[in-house]
């Protein structure tokens, strides 16, 4: 089945602004979310702020896309330090709708400097 690339006006490819999403069938696959504001600039705020723009920034892509992220099927978060898991939690359910995603992975990574980088697939079909 043919895919179609969807991005926000801002997008830039994973590591921008925003994700990109690729639209195929009844799902999108959002890939990259990081905490950098819509004119380039990294988020090197709190824990919660740079949490708070990643979602802002999945978010405004699953929307150009056509999907909600309360349509989630798989969520991977990542995380630099396991000791910011609670913080994330309370910002994944306002975001989200549940604390407890139907998959998520949390893994120390190193994140180009950021503490968090959230992916997700969401259900688009009827």
């Amino acid at each position: 089945m043919a895919k179609r690339a969807v991005s926000t006006p801002e997008a830039a490819p994973p590591g921008g602004p925003y994700s990109q999403a690729v639209v195929a069938g009844d799902h999108v696959y959002l890939a990259g979310a990081v905490p950098t504001k819509p004119d380039g600039t990294p988020v090197r705020g709190t824990f919660e702020e740079q949490a708070r723009q990643v979602f802002t920034n999945l978010q405004k892509t699953a929307e150009a896309a056509g999907a909600s992220l309360t349509d989630a099927v798989r969520v991977g978060v990542y995380l630099r330090d396991f000791g910011d898991f609670a913080a994330m939690n309370s910002l994944f359910a306002e975001f989200f709708g549940a604390e407890n995603a139907p998959v998520r992975t949390t893994i120390p990574v190193a994140l180009d400097g950021f503490d968090i980088e959230v992916d997700a697939i969401l259900y688009t079909g009827s």
